[in-house]
């Protein structure tokens, strides 16, 4: 088919020396980043801990007083990585107390879509961030800062563009709509060497399949900020639940000391 020819009512034309031509730029650097170092000293620590810890405690709530009560009642619980949701009312205030709390937690902002969003996140004191896709803006920004940024993915080659364009570890989601723990085990034959976080869907008692599968760690939401526990505001309860996930992570990892890098 010639470049011209009418198809219908649609005419097709060769693009002209005058036609709109999209522009590339380079993206802004983080006044953090060492350009003789890709990876910041900070970034291996929040790695080793989310590994370790093997749960990602994930929180929503309706308003900010709630979010840091259920915060408070999930780490006497026994988490040790928390994120909390962005479009949670007062999220950045919540972390903001928290962080000042809790020293040695490692405390993050969950579905950040935009650079704005991830820049104020960091302002507030969240050491890392993560998205249920992959955007590139925060991507770059953060690289070789002291903010991880865990980006989503969902195919194989949205998880390898994700690490190949610096990403330390890819959430993989909606991992439960995908195959669960099956697809993350078909998922580290092509792609050892990337660490993967799953998000969606998972409870107390799929955490093992999860770890066992290959994953560095996996996100909690419902399973420790119950729907009910957190309208009703029963915090005893929101700690038992997380001493129920953390204990069932803690023996998924028993024996197992070598990090997923």
């Amino acid at each position: 088919m010639e470049c011209g020819r009418t198809i219908g009512s649609v005419s097709r034309s060769p693009r002209t020396p005058s036609s709109p031509v999209r522009q590339t730029t380079i993206p802004l650097q983080h006044p953090s980043r060492n350009p003789l170092h890709a990876t910041s000293a900070a970034l291996p620590q929040t790695l080793t801990q989310i590994h370790k810890a093997g749960v990602i405690a994930c929180l929503r709530a309706q308003n900010v007083k709630t979010a840091v009560e259920a915060a408070h009642a999930a780490l006497a619980g026994g988490v040790s990585v928390l994120e909390i949701v962005i479009n949670t009312p007062g999220a950045l205030e919540a972390i903001k107390v928290l962080c000042k709390d809790y020293p040695s937690v490692k405390f993050g902002v969950g579905t950040v879509l935009n650079i704005e969003d991830a820049r104020k996140a960091e302002k507030a004191g969240a050491q890392f961030l993560m998205s249920p896709c992959t955007v590139m803006e925060i991507l770059h920004w953060f690289r070789g800062s002291e903010i991880l940024y865990i980006p989503g993915a969902m195919t194989p080659t949205e998880i390898f563009s994700a690490y190949n364009a610096g990403a330390e570890a890819v959430k993989i989601y909606p991992v439960s709509a995908l195959g669960g723990e099956k697809y993350i085990s078909t998922l580290r034959k092509p792609f050892p060497t990337i660490p993967m976080i799953a998000s969606q869907g998972i409870t107390a008692e799929s955490i093992g399949k999860y770890i066992n599968a290959g994953t560095s760690a996996v996100v909690i939401s419902d399973a420790i900020f119950n729907k009910d526990a957190m309208i009703k505001e029963d915090f005893d309860e929101i700690q038992r639940l997380a001493h129920l996930v953390t204990l069932e992570a803690s023996l998924a990892r028993k024996g197992d000391s070598k990090i997923k890098q």
